[in-house]
């Protein structure tokens, strides 16, 4: 088998190079080993899709997925590390070299992405018949980089060299309409493997290409910009994602990007029906169910509306009757404000049919409403189109038979306030699903020396595809697991400061603490609390350079929206502060702030291994779940937090003596709120005057952009409406509990039995724990091994 695989491999090679392995380039070897996989997969996969397609099946609409680099996690499911390995070493070639060529596909952000990732990773691990529909963003959101401190955002060229793992699908384009362009919705298909199964599942991404690629005539008559005016405009669906939508253009992209990959998907879905299983769409819903992930695809509701009725001949309440037992919807935010809505005039202006079925559904609503005796106030709070705006959340709750939170706590905040109406009448499409992560990437593959050693106490892999298997070993291990785990955190945080330095030009310690914070950068995560507690110590140490702290490494990676000026702002104070801190001679390097750049899938993989903290402060109630801290809790880092989100639920799983919580809870800051003066604390907070001064007095340098004072009229000005957040709220309690964390740290033996408490009662938050409750409960699917 492995000499098979490397005369594969060395076939594919020379098929991409026109060279013989031994003088092709690295990036050719990546691009043929990539190849051979897909190749030693293409049989499952066809099986599978065949088997599939004929039954009932889940489709997961998202409109991001963050997938990562994809050849180890194939070689890593597929059981071919070492084959791979040996194959490339007969030529004298280091797999670790290849597998660095490889870019992460930009098709996503941050948590959403993620997340949507790791459930498709669960689904194929599980056998379970599942696809995923999504985008094929040819830049993605954006390349970082930093210039003066500030985010300068840039194309990322992810597809410049071709990329093996996505295949074109021709055969099986559609066409999307729109009231002023027509366009193909190409699909590009990604095998989805699980670990230690045949099944192999698929990701289908769209690419919007144009009817007529050029204008003949018009670059004949010398209107050569005219020529490609509706190609440029095609090609725009899928160019970016998210586009900045501060304009009226902006968010028409937007809008056009949603419809795109929902009716390209859907017409798929209702041909492949129709197929297997005849021309009556009445039964649609018995074998097919669509997950929302969030709210980005929910334009798919009034467009299945329209092929049922205007392409397949289904009255209103019979197509309706199909669209209730057909889609669920995962809600993310607590935020009733932050929930999606698009002025009606741009429906108008895109698909006026969609609005004619959107406008229908809200009079019905509005009329069912009014039947069951609702005040006028609130049928109108909770129209689907209301105030010229149409609201996407409204619709997938008037239209869903499951609404989830992400997390025990969100789910109670959603029930409770942000969907309160909606659950007041419809309480049993109501459930919990706490979002999960794989294990498969987040530790076996991440970090393969402490999947070594769980191999090793458990007496098997086991735990690869059940974690919940290393709960048994949470108590009576020896003592000298807690120092192979102690050699295991040094050594992968050694790894990582050799990466930091190669990457970032940074040379930190490994014997500091290192403390991270990586997620999207937005008030409500508040990585300005993380960088006032870092300037505040800083001072500290300034004014008494006797004082014994244990040394730091903060670590920080987040993109901040183009168009998110006080996100971006954050950024450039941590980059000021890292300016400051890192250079000081008097500091003498006991203080170091890293900000990875370009922050995505791959840097997390050498980040999280490496991590001794886990920062989630979250002001309480604001973060639906979180995602990062399941995985550094995977990978023995301990959690400092707000009890916000799946917070509460590490809590709970761990128990007190093995997290640190800090700051107002998610119950006491309404009453907190009411006679908040952040004055007071700004005067009687220790540090904290300090700190705020230091952004207007000089000691911090914003170029002259003014954010920096923005950000303190932010937290100081406008009374018990000023910090939003409750940064300086909480920040005495921060400083407290994380002062006494680090202190913790010193007794090695003790931080080590804490870190493995973390690791081995990590069960509960794999993504196939998730994915199995929605397979059960929500999508009434089972497992589907291939034949």
């Amino acid at each position: 088998m492995s000499n098979d695989f490397g005369c594969d491999v060395a076939a594919q090679v020379r098929a991409e190079s026109g060279r013989p392995v031994d003088s092709s380039t690295t990036m050719e070897v990546w691009q043929g080993l990539s190849r051979a996989v897909v190749s030693r997969v293409a049989t499952d996969w066809n099986r599978t899709t065949r088997q599939y397609r004929a039954g009932r099946m889940e489709h997961y609409f998202s409109a991001e997925f963050l997938m990562g680099r994809a050849l180890l996690n194939n070689l890593s499911n597929l059981g071919m590390v070492e084959q791979a390995r040996s194959a490339l070493a007969a030529h004298g070639i280091n797999l670790s070299d290849v597998l660095d060529q490889e870019p992460d596909a930009a098709l996503g952000n941050g948590g959403l992405g993620r997340l949507a990732a790791c459930f498709l990773d669960s689904c194929a691990t599980l056998d379970l018949p599942v696809d995923g529909y999504g985008i094929l963003y040819r830049y993605g959101l954006f390349r970082q980089s930093f210039s003066d401190g500030f985010q300068v955002e840039e194309p990322d060229s992810w597809m410049e060299d071709e990329y093996p793992f996505i295949i074109r699908r021709e055969e099986a384009k559609r066409v999307v309409h729109y009231a002023d362009l027509d366009v193909y919705a190409v699909p590009y298909d990604m095998p989805i493997t699980g670990y230690g199964t045949k099944n192999v599942n698929t990701l289908r991404l769209w690419k919007a290409e144009p009817i007529r690629e050029f204008d003949y005539d018009a670059f004949n008559s010398q209107r050569f910009t005219d020529a490609i005016v509706d190609r440029e405009r095609t090609m725009d669906i899928s160019r970016v994602l998210y586009p900045n939508d501060t304009t009226y253009e902006g968010k028409v992209l937007r809008v056009r990007q949603q419809y795109f990959f929902c009716s390209a998907s859907l017409q798929e879905m209702v041909d492949n029906y129709v197929e297997h299983h005849g021309a009556n769409l009445n039964g649609f819903a018995d074998f097919n169910s669509i997950q929302l992930n969030d709210t980005h695809p929910v334009l798919a509701i009034p467009e299945l509306m329209r092929l049922l009725m205007d392409e397949h001949g289904l009255g209103w309440d019979a197509a309706w009757a199909v669209v209730r037992r057909t889609f669920a919807y995962t809600n993310h935010t607590v935020l009733a404000e932050a929930l999606e809505t698009w002025e009606v005039s741009i429906f108008e202006r895109l698909f006026p049919r969609i609005v004619e079925i959107v406008r229908e559904i809200d009079r019905r609503f509005r009329a069912e409403m009014a039947e069951r005796g609702l005040s006028g106030d609130l049928v109108e709070y909770m129209a689907p189109v209301s105030g010229g705006r149409v609201r996407m959340a409204w619709i997938a709750c008037y239209a869903s038979y499951s609404i989830n939170g992400v997390a025990a706590l969100h789910t109670e905040i959603i029930k409770r306030e942000t969907l309160k109406p909606w659950h007041d009448l419809w309480p049993e499409r109501f459930n919990n699903k706490t979002n999960g992560v794989t294990p498969r990437r987040w530790l076996k593959q991440c970090n393969p020396r402490l999947a070594t050693l769980l191999d090793d106490v458990t007496g098997s892999d086991a735990w690869v595809r059940d974690l919940t298997v290393l709960g048994r070993f949470t108590d009576d291990v020896p003592e000298t697991v807690y120092d192979r785990l102690t050699e295991i955190k040094r050594a992968n945080k050694v790894d990582f400061a050799t990466w930091v330095a190669r990457r970032e030009g940074v040379e930190i310690d490994p014997e500091a603490i290192f403390d991270v914070q990586i997620k999207r950068l937005h008030e409500y995560k508040r990585q300005l609390l993380n960088a006032f507690y870092i300037l505040d110590l800083y001072f500290r140490l300034k004014a008494d350079p006797e004082l014994e702290v244990p040394s730091r490494v903060f670590i920080f990676g987040a993109k901040a929206a183009p168009g998110y000026i006080r996100a971006k702002a954050v950024i450039k104070l941590i980059n000021s502060i890292a300016e400051l801190v890192n250079d000081d001679p008097a500091i003498n390097g006991r203080l170091k702030v890293v900000f990875v750049h370009n922050y995505n899938v791959s840097p997390a993989e050498h980040i999280i291994p490496a991590a001794d903290v886990s920062e989630q402060i979250s002001m309480a109630g604001k973060e639906a779940s979180g995602t990062s801290n399941m995985k550094f809790m995977m990978n023995g880092a301990l959690t400092l937090g707000t009890l916000d989100g799946a917070n509460v639920e590490i809590l709970d799983a761990v128990g007190d003596d093995n997290a640190y919580i800090f700051g107002a809870t998610e119950e006491q800051l309404p009453g907190l709120r009411e006679s908040y003066d952040p004055v007071w604390h700004y005067e009687n907070v220790p540090g904290l005057k300090r700190v705020l001064d230091a952004l207007v007095d000089g000691t911090l340098d914003d170029n002259g952009s003014g954010w920096f004072a923005d950000l303190r009229r932010s937290l100081m000005e406008g009374g018990n409406q000023a910090d939003t957040y409750y940064v300086l709220g909480d920040f005495e309690s921060y400083r407290t509990t994380k002062d006494a964390m680090a202190q913790d740290y010193l007794d090695q033996r003790s931080w080590a039995r804490k870190a493995w408490v973390n690791i081995t009662r990590s069960g509960r938050f794999s993504s196939d724990r998730t994915i199995s409750d929605y397979a059960e409960n929500v999508w009434k699917v089972s497992a589907s091994p291939v034949k």
